[in-house]
């Protein structure tokens, strides 16, 4: 229930968007709705479908290892169980008073650099070495003793070995490419931020950086007015941010081919039912058996069931959810949508809106079995973006409308599945854990608005800054509304053939490519294991430095290599007793302290209580690692 009610609604990050820089604001009712319809939607998709990517062991969601073996663990005899849960507790406490010095008392912590402490004047060093503040550099060899940063994403010791590995090699392509476009002024990027995912004016220049004021090209029914545009100049991205999304969209399409190529046994159960008999009695109606309600889903032996998975064998004992719950959910959820987007005036037509659903629908199936099998997400709303641009162009607001009902119903479908992992991993009862699902949901929806009208209001200049802090950031934010204008309301001038960035939605055609010359060197080759490179988590992880804070990466993968693969191998029975119930410690510790210095002295409660300044608490002069800030970049704020 918590989890369900933790994921973050995309419509509500749309409806910040609008709220900052667009000064529109839906009635109450109304922007519920929306949220409710685009979160419910996913799981409507994710229920049918949780034959193909919830029952199969391979399925397996490696982020559920650590609470499944904590839940496990907690309903063992004490006495067993007792060593385990020392580790977790000792972690969880000392994380609980550790993370006080990262995030409050003293954030050098959360990124040491020995290059930017002995060169304070260098805006090189600062790009390749800087990386505790947000948008800041790319934190190489930075020592991060921050385990909000190092795990807060995702933890290292449950990542697999193999996504490690390929998340490591996309890290390490992209410190060239990165440094290269931007020391080369590719997309004349001297001019712009190092790293920055927000739209800047053409007026900008390495003194100083303007950003792009979106409402000076739009009209009254905020679609872009050629007119105005014209004066104000198409906007530029900087250059991190155009490779990280030709890199995405590589990835994009990547998946989709190396899962075919790769897994299609694995996936083959989603679409087997789209047989020509089938097909044939989809269109008569009258055949059809409308008493839908009495229909029982299918039944299998108990081998059959331990062919797929021990735990899904031992499922068996309960009564499994009927597929027309979640058939009903999605209806309900498509018909609340059609009302809220007319109501809230999103400029989005019902025939887009039913083009996005059907999109996630049909995207699910990879992208999900990607992060089920790799422990790996994959962020799609840029493709979602692509394809609402050239149905809806210079529409900014219906295409980030469009990309909400497309990417977020995909993303909650995700979680959703995800749970219900964990409920086969406990044994728990499958009605049980839906009804824990919509309860949390309904919960997690009307928070998650309270706290975004709270946290807009009261943090809108810095959310709308080019750089935040170690804290708070608008970088999500500002890419959402960067990608809506772009695609939305600017494709043809932007991204059309010939034009500047035509790249970024080439990556699709790239992508396809991709994985291709692994294959190819796999069949000449069979016994070189080609398939252990994964093009799609490559080139995902390319884009990882576009903006955000980088100082951890260096910790994330050292602790994650050496638990997966030194201890994994050369210590296993460590491994299998400790190593999941330690990461659940870190992690609740880090969270629990995490929360309550949100709403004590980092201004969740609505009010700041910044630490005194000094050596380790650098904010108000500068960067926290004591790398030079930009100049260009303006006044720092008081934190």
């Amino acid at each position: 229930m918590a989890g369900s009610a933790s994921a973050t609604p995309e419509a509500m990050v749309t409806l910040a968007v609008q709220k900052l820089w667009y000064d529109i604001e839906p009635n109450v009712f109304v922007a519920l709705c929306l949220i409710f319809s685009a979160q419910m939607l996913g799981y409507g998709v994710a229920g049918l479908l949780r034959k193909t990517l919830v029952y199969p062991t391979k399925m397996l969601y490696p982020a559920n290892l650590p609470v499944a073996t904590l839940l496990e663990t907690l309903h063992k005899d004490k006495d067993k169980a007792k060593a385990r849960m020392k580790y977790f507790y000792v972690s969880f406490v000392v994380l609980f008073f550790w993370q006080v010095f990262p995030q409050y008392i003293m954030p050098i912590l959360g990124g040491l650099s020995l290059f930017c402490l002995t060169n304070r004047t260098s805006l090189f060093t600062t790009n390749l070495f800087g990386g505790s503040m947000a948008n800041e550099g790319l934190g190489i060899l930075q020592i991060s003793l921050d385990w909000q940063m190092i795990g807060g994403g995702k933890n290292p010791l449950w990542v697999p070995l193999q996504t490690l590995l390929n998340e490591f090699a996309g890290y390490l392509i992209s410190i060239g490419l990165y440094m290269a476009l931007f020391y080369g002024n590719a997309w004349n990027g001297r001019s712009f931020p190092f790293l920055s995912p927000m739209l800047f004016s053409e007026h900008s220049n390495s003194t100083k950086y303007i950003p792009y004021d979106v409402k000076k090209i739009l009209n009254s029914k905020h679609q872009v007015d050629p007119v105005l545009l014209a004066k104000q100049g198409v906007p530029w991205f900087s250059a991190s941010y155009a490779l990280s999304l030709t890199t995405i969209n590589i990835a994009i399409s990547a998946t989709i081919v190396h899962m075919l190529v790769w897994h299609y046994d694995d996936l083959k159960s989603a679409w087997s039912w789209a047989t020509i008999a089938n097909m044939k009695l989809i269109a008569q109606p009258w055949t059809w058996n409308w008493k839908f309600w009495q229909h029982e889903e299918s039944t299998m032996t108990e081998q059959e069931a331990e062919d797929i998975d021990p735990h899904y064998r031992l499922m068996m004992a309960y009564k499994d959810i009927p597929s027309w719950w979640f058939g009903a959910i999605w209806i309900c959820s498509v018909a609340v949508g059609l009302f809220a987007i007319y109501q809230a005036d999103t400029t989005l037509p019902w025939w887009a809106f039913f083009i996005a659903c059907l999109l996630s629908t049909v995207c699910l199936v990879f992208f999900a079995a990607l992060t089920a099998m790799f422990g790996f997400s994959l962020y799609v709303q840029p493709f979602m973006q692509i394809i609402g641009a050239y149905l809806l162009p210079g529409m900014p607001i219906a295409n980030m409308y469009f990309s909400t009902f497309g990417f977020n119903s995909l993303y909650q479908a995700k979680h959703m599945l995800k749970d219900l992992k964990l409920g086969q991993y406990a044994h728990l009862a499958p009605r049980c854990t839906f009804t824990m699902q919509m309860v949390g949901t309904t919960v997690g929806c009307i928070t998650s608005y309270l706290m975004m009208q709270k946290i807009t209001t009261e943090k809108r200049e810095i959310l709308m800054a080019i750089q935040g802090t170690n804290i708070w950031s608008g970088q999500l934010l500002q890419g959402h509304n960067t990608q809506a204008v772009a695609w939305g309301g600017l494709a043809k001038d932007m991204f059309n053939v010939g034009k500047r960035y035509q790249i970024v939605p080439l990556g699709l055609l790239i992508g396809m490519a991709a994985p291709l010359p692994f294959v190819l060197i796999h069949k000449i080759f069979p016994k070189s294991n080609m398939g252990y490179w994964n093009t799609a988590i490559i080139c995902g992880a390319m884009g990882a430095l576009s903006h955000g804070t980088h100082s951890a990466f260096l910790m994330y993968y050292s602790i994650g290599i050496f638990t997966q693969f030194y201890l994994r191998r050369y210590r296993p029975n460590w491994f299998v007793k400790y190593n999941y119930i330690l990461s659940a410690g870190m992690d609740g510790g880090t969270s629990v302290i995490n929360f309550l210095l949100t709403f004590t002295v980092f201004g969740g409660g609505g009010k700041n209580v910044p630490f005194p300044p000094y050596w380790g608490n650098n904010h108000q002069r500068g960067n926290y690692d004591y790398c030079m800030r930009d100049p260009a970049m303006g006044k720092r704020r008081a934190h």
